[in-house]
């Protein structure tokens, strides 16, 4: 649905976003109601990371296309691997 490439969101401007609200998007089976569902998971698992230190968090996937009811949301995200590996990923 967009040019290749990174782009900065925060939450509330992805749910406003032609990926959740399907404005601009040709199709009249967009399910724009699913995608809020799954962004509001998202909006969890983002929360749960950003308690433990992680901000580059990245979306990606058929959400991020032109399918009209993914399955669910890819993604990933960047951490230090000794962090990881000390158990320093541990909610606070």
């Amino acid at each position: 649905m967009l040019p290749l490439g990174d782009y900065e969101l925060t939450l509330d401007e992805l749910r406003a976003s032609s990926l959740v609200t399907g404005n601009g998007v040709h199709s009249t089976t967009w399910d724009s109601p699913w995608r809020a569902s799954l962004l509001e998971n998202l909006a969890v698992l983002v929360g749960q990371l950003r308690q433990v230190g992680i901000r580059d968090i990245f979306v990606d996937g058929s959400f991020v296309e032109d399918k009209d009811h993914p399955n669910d949301i890819d993604g990933y995200f960047v951490c230090d691997l000794m962090r990881l590996a000390r158990g320093d990923l541990q909610p606070n």
